[in-house]
């Protein structure tokens, strides 16, 4: 007899949109789920909110309605939303230089940078070279100064390679340069705050005890070669810089209060999936409260960047400014985002995912402390993902 507590899957489940809480229920029973949350809103309503499972297993502690965990790379949306909203407010210009506002950025030839470029993931420096201390990502005074003094590894605009880490630290400046605020606050301010979310970036104190910490992943030993592990192990190529280059963040420090106190704008956001989707519901649907203009909503859709081979991930991708746009790579066996054509949004590493479609007038959020494998969306994510869609079609 199994001493394993039964799951309980709370919340609510709209009529028509049941299939989205069977996929939640198969990821626990055939996928290794330990606890995650799932929400979807249709046009403009909270039609699906569930979580369960456990938020911490070495407690037994569940997963509850409030309960958050870092969305990693969902946080790059985050922080370009909050971009977005100061280029509405005339603060920030997408495709004026970089240098205007940040003067030492122009050194090693990146005179010509704009902030499109780095939302887009084109400016060129998706990792750094020299060796970087071991609390870097804790550190944005540190890390701004060694990004404006990198030579780019290709000339800004010319090239897409995923900027994972970096990203944060160069928006994040511009940002902080645009307000004399920092990034956590002017989110906080300028996206959260009005939307009512429950999402950080830098983690009070005061909210640790909400938090599930990540379960991170570890590839086996008979894991699959890919173009990206084999580069990987390339001394000086990027993704091996990018992998092995950045410090003890995202190896231990993602589960200590300063981890998540730090405003790492490209990783260290902490959410659950209700955030997720309330921050893409306004991108999504007419219905509500607005969040940027319309025309400047539906700029976020169109693909700004996309190549065949990623820089960094070795797959093909397509970035809109900020965002993660569909990319269907099954054919080629790669790691894949399958999201509607004008679906715009972010996956996080290890597979929380939130994204809106404005298409299918819904948003999506999906939120978990088990990390799995790939570059993208693993097969927990991506059968929430599908049969959301397949429920707002018909409905």
């Amino acid at each position: 007899m199994s001493d394993a507590p039964e799951l309980r899957i709370e919340g609510r489940c709209a009529p028509g949109f049941e299939p989205v809480r069977e996929a939640f229920a198969r990821n626990f029973a055939e996928r290794g789920e330990v606890g995650a949350s799932v929400c979807v809103t249709h046009r403009g309503e909270s039609v699906v909110d569930l979580w369960g499972g456990l938020a911490d297993p070495a407690t037994s502690r569940a997963w509850a309605r409030d309960t958050v965990c870092v969305v990693f790379s969902c946080t790059k949306a985050a922080t370009a939303l909050a971009a977005h909203r100061l280029v509405e407010r005339g603060l920030l210009d997408l495709d004026a230089p970089v240098a205007d506002l940040w003067p030492e950025f122009a050194a090693q030839g990146k005179g010509g940078a704009t902030l499109r470029m780095m939302l887009d993931h084109t400016v060129g420096l998706p990792a750094l070279r020299e060796k970087l201390k071991p609390d870097c990502l804790l550190d944005p005074a540190y890390m701004v100064e060694r990004l404006a003094a990198e030579p780019p590894f290709w000339e800004p605009g010319e090239r897409t390679g995923y900027h994972a880490l970096t990203y944060g630290f160069l928006v994040g400046e511009m940002i902080r340069r645009a307000t004399d605020q920092s990034l956590g606050a002017v989110f906080a301010q300028e996206v959260a705050a009005p939307l009512g979310l429950d999402f950080h970036i830098g983690l009070p104190a005061e909210q640790e005890a909400r938090v599930a910490p990540m379960i991170l992943f570890r590839p086996p030993k008979d894991a699959p070669e890919t173009a990206f592990s084999r580069a990987a192990r390339e001394p000086g190529s990027i993704p091996n810089l990018f992998l092995f280059n950045h410090g003890t963040w995202a190896g231990g420090g993602v589960n200590t209060p300063e981890g998540r106190a730090a405003e790492i704008g490209a990783a260290s956001g902490v959410a659950n999936a209700r955030a997720l989707a309330g921050m893409f519901a306004p991108l999504a649907s007419s219905a509500g409260p607005r969040l940027l203009a319309p025309e400047s909503s539906a700029a976020l859709a169109r693909a700004s960047s996309a190549g065949h081979l990623d820089a960094t991930l070795k797959i093909p991708t397509r970035f809109g400014p900020g965002f993660m746009l569909a990319m269907d790579n099954r054919a080629r066996g790669l790691d894949s985002l399958v999201i509607g054509p004008n679906a715009f949004g972010h996956v996080g590493a290890g597979g929380s995912v939130g994204f809106a479609d404005p298409d299918l007038e819904m948003s999506f959020g999906y939120a978990m402390t088990k990390m799995g494998p790939g570059l993208l969306l693993n097969p927990r994510g991506q059968s929430l993902c599908d049969a959301a869609r397949a429920c707002a079609r018909s409905a």
